[in-house]
């Protein structure tokens, strides 16, 4: 892989490109927040070839709206199963929207 390809798959939002430690600290709490956060689902870090857990950028998004709902006083295994219920929401409202276009541009238009 050149240094090319390397950086760019630092874009990608998938890319497992935080250690437990950093992850931890950019989202100003502990490893063992992570921990439990894993332990209850909400996010399954990849592992590296030594066994390191490695976050990506979309999960470090999906452990920010569960710290906010921690601070907020949720216990942790509710703010993991809300958010689990918000994705569903949302991917649901998309399938619903997807359904609708397509509905819309199959009916026959009508003349006056």
């Amino acid at each position: 892989m050149t240094a090319d390809q390397s950086l760019g798959r630092l874009d990608d939002d998938d890319y497992p490109a935080y250690t437990m430690g950093r992850a931890a600290e950019l989202l100003g709490t502990t490893p063992g927040f992570l921990r439990a956060i894993g332990e209850a689902r909400l996010i399954t870090p990849l592992r590296s070839e030594g066994g390191h857990r490695r976050y990506s950028r979309y999960q470090l998004r999906i452990a920010a709206r569960a710290r906010e709902l921690v601070d907020q006083g949720t216990p942790i295994e509710a703010a993991c199963r809300i958010i689990i219920l918000e994705d569903q929401l949302e991917e649901a409202q998309r399938i619903n929207a997807e359904y609708r276009r397509a509905e819309g541009s199959a009916k026959p238009s009508s003349a006056a």
